[in-house]
């Protein structure tokens, strides 16, 4: 039997015929509101053939950059995806990424190169709240907090006949880590920047083969530079080589493990500190104490050490003996120079408008 492909889409609940989408915004006899415009625009560039879109960085390690993609970079992106987990015509995919980013974009993409059914929602906690209670998918990606809020509600059933999920954009904590083991979906944590259009390489975090090295897919070489940071090039972009700013332990020519980034090692004393590290155990233990919350390290200026490590902590300030606590848990774990000199606490921490932690502007907002 030949499976009907796809001729329209649904927005936030409402149907979109391709063909009023090549046309758009001429044939569009509904209103939209700011993000369904932007939504359709894309599609409309990309059915109309569009070889060449402008967005920016995420800007959650510094300013966003405005950077040129080409057609054919997201095309080979879109491809590998499609072939790793087998998507095909007539498959579902539920797009509640931020489509003006890469990770919602080439959700997109890949939907419309593999003639997919596509249900696309704006972004927001939970993305279930905005469809059908029969709606049923199989391939979607979230940003962490969706993906928690989505556990939070009970609706796990939802995700269990799925073919795959991606999770990116942030790290997975260890609450998060654990609860995703419940899952029988397969869960794989994404590795990736604008600059390689989405992920160039996956982690399963769930079931046998969960493990704590990122695989990168076939077609992209990876390598290191002079400072343990990993290089990339391929297709994807564009047979540039694309030097990060992550620290990686390269295990072979196709395996990394994700050290931290260079850009936040904290010079503490003059041992090198790398924040991730920290935060994991910061993480982990606050999670025992039963405190599980968002958190994060970086230097701060100290007169005698030259940076001090500092923890931010959301939320309103630990109940003392709980503090006292997590100060013997950290150093039982940590040496001294990991160790946090100060907890910091915000209210709220600060995020970019794709739902990334904004390190600079909280770091801003509580005044440091």
């Amino acid at each position: 039997m030949t499976t009907a492909l796809p001729t329209s889409l649904l927005l936030n609940g409402r149907e979109f015929e391709y063909a009023a989408i090549r046309q758009y915004p001429a044939q569009l006899d509904v209103p939209v509101n700011g993000y369904e415009a932007k939504v359709l625009d894309f599609v409309r560039q990309w059915l109309t053939g569009t070889q060449e879109f402008n967005l920016n960085t995420s800007g959650s390690t510094g300013t966003p950059q405005p950077i040129v993609l080409r057609r054919r970079q997201l095309e080979a992106s879109a491809a590998r995806t499609g072939d790793f987990f087998d998507l095909g015509p007539g498959d579902r995919a539920l797009v509640c990424l931020n489509c003006e980013y890469i990770g919602g974009m080439m959700m997109l993409v890949r939907g419309l190169e593999r003639n997919m059914h596509l249900t696309i929602v704006e972004p927001q906690g939970n993305p279930f709240d905005m469809v059908a209670a029969d709606a049923a998918f199989d391939f979607a990606a979230f940003v962490p907090l969706q993906l928690r809020a989505i556990l939070a509600a009970d609706q796990a059933p939802r995700l269990n006949p799925m073919r795959a999920l991606l999770v990116g954009g942030a790290t997975v904590d260890s609450t998060l880590a654990g609860e995703i083991q419940t899952l029988r979906v397969p869960v794989y944590h994404t590795y990736g920047m604008t600059e390689t259009v989405s992920h160039i390489a996956l982690r399963r975090l769930n079931g046998p083969e969960t493990t704590t090295h990122y695989r990168v897919l076939t077609g992209i070489a990876a390598g290191l530079d002079e400072r343990g940071c990993l290089t990339l090039r391929g297709d994807v972009t564009d047979d540039q080589l694309v030097v990060t700013n992550d620290r990686v332990n390269l295990l072979d020519a196709h395996t990394f493990e994700w050290l931290g980034r260079a850009d936040f090692i904290i010079n503490s004393g003059g041992v090198k500190v790398q924040a991730e590290k920290v935060e994991l155990v910061l993480d982990v233990a606050l999670a025992e104490l039963g405190e599980s919350r968002r958190c994060f390290v970086a230097g701060q200026p100290d007169a005698r050490l030259g940076e001090q490590v500092t923890a931010f902590v959301e939320g309103d300030a630990l109940p003392a003996e709980t503090e006292k606590q997590l100060q013997i848990l950290l150093a039982e774990r940590l040496e001294k120079y990991e160790r946090p000199r100060q907890l910091v606490y915000v209210a709220a921490f600060e995020t970019t408008a794709n739902g990334k932690l904004d390190r600079a502007s909280t770091l801003r907002k509580a005044g440091k």
